[in-house]
């Protein structure tokens, strides 16, 4: 009777353990699905994040570079219109900086204030450029002059716009610039690329040039050494560069 009690005792203990070791393994496969998801998620972040990352930056590209950039469709040139009259309609304080048109009924566009120097626009103001350009499309998707259900999406140039030459010059003479601009190799005569973080001095419409400094931001300091200020020389260094020569200008942020 006690060895009944006993071997029964263990079976008892033995299922109880083999449910525990069994809930164990089910608890660890289900947390490495979640990892795994989450490792997924992680991957196509990251080359998402790499691929924008990838995307040059170019004068005239209809984004970042402002601009106009047509698809090509049947209605982009009547959605870019009606954009410029919905412009219009705020007395000159608003313009257009970059206007994208995609294949499948997509607008973007990149609105600027006219009427301050860092020509950023405000919340208001890009809820405004909304709203008023929303209605002239559906206005003309009702009488047919553009695409139905088109997709829009309304923004502000960004903190490093593009620096449109020379009709820009004057209104971010003050900023720090990001500068890419091609040179003239002295022995071979080929052009050479180069780039740096200048400040305007002055430019000549007539000549057509423009004489940079080092703008005096941290990553000009660092090379005079850790924590000190530029140095006579950094300050005195200048550069001449023809409109022609300059590849990419925009603004700089040390962020």
């Amino acid at each position: 009777m006690l060895h009944t009690h006993l071997l029964y005792g263990c079976v008892i203990v033995g299922f109880f353990l083999a449910t525990v070791f069994l809930l164990n393994v089910v608890g660890w496969l289900l947390m490495k699905d979640e990892l795994m998801i989450d490792n997924d998620d992680d991957d196509d972040f990251f080359e998402e994040e790499y691929t924008e990352d990838e995307t040059e930056l170019y004068v005239g590209d209809g984004a970042g570079g402002g601009g106009i950039s047509l698809a090509g469709t049947w209605w982009d040139k009547e959605a870019l219109l009606l954009a410029e009259d919905v412009c219009q309609s705020f007395g000159g304080d608003l313009g257009i900086y970059a206007f994208k048109t995609l294949s499948n009924s997509s607008i973007q566009v990149r609105i600027e204030r006219l009427t301050n120097k860092s020509g950023s626009p405000s919340m208001e103001d890009i809820e405004a450029f909304s709203v008023s350009y929303r209605a002239k499309l559906d206005e003309a998707e009702l009488a047919r002059s553009v695409a139905e259900n088109i997709t829009l999406e309304v923004s502000s140039p960004g903190v490093e716009r593009v620096v449109r030459i020379p009709q820009d010059l004057d209104r971010f003479k003050d900023r720090s610039l990001y500068v890419k601009y091609v040179t003239e190799v002295a022995d071979s005569g080929k052009l050479s690329e180069a780039d740096g973080v200048f400040r305007l001095v002055s430019f000549d419409m007539e000549t057509k040039c423009c004489i940079w400094g080092l703008a005096d931001v941290r990553i000009n300091r660092e090379k005079a050494g850790k924590g000190r200020p530029l140095s006579k020389k950094q300050r005195e260094w200048r550069l001449e560069t023809s409109f022609d020569s300059l590849r990419l200008v925009r603004l700089y942020s040390a962020i």
